[in-house]
């Protein structure tokens, strides 16, 4: 089971990036598939998740307006669009696979699989 995250960059602040998470080795069917970041010096944190049925998404609040997280279950890959990036959105992030309950889908413990992590670098 793989999972492959991929579009990470060096951006300038206000800029756009979008991520690509895909899933390989196994059919993700009925998982969550999320997004979390680990900034230098910090704990890894939630980003964004969406269940499989493509209800509504969850974002942490500093995202909210600026993130899109969407999925094509087709092609089991999962998507976050960011825009409006800030020096604050510099991280590694990672994609994964789960199934939590409503109350746990923001934990990472929550979560099975997960990808190698892409760098997003944003300069002020």
């Amino acid at each position: 089971v793989q999972l492959q995250a991929s579009g990470g960059g060096l951006v300038q602040a206000g800029g756009s990036l979008r991520l690509s998470c895909a899933a390989s080795g196994r059919t993700f069917s009925g998982y969550s598939m999320a997004w979390f970041r680990q900034a230098p010096g910090k704990e890894r944190e939630f980003v964004a998740a969406i269940r499989w049925g493509n209800s509504n998404p969850y974002y942490t609040d500093s995202v909210k307006g600026r993130f899109t997280i969407s999925r094509d279950n087709a092609k089991n890959t999962v998507y976050l669009q960011m825009s409006s990036l800030t020096a604050e959105d510099t991280a590694v992030y990672y994609c994964a696979a789960g199934r939590p309950i409503l109350t746990t889908i923001r934990r990472s413990s929550a979560y099975d699989y997960w990808g190698q992590g892409t760098q997003v670098t944003v300069s002020s």
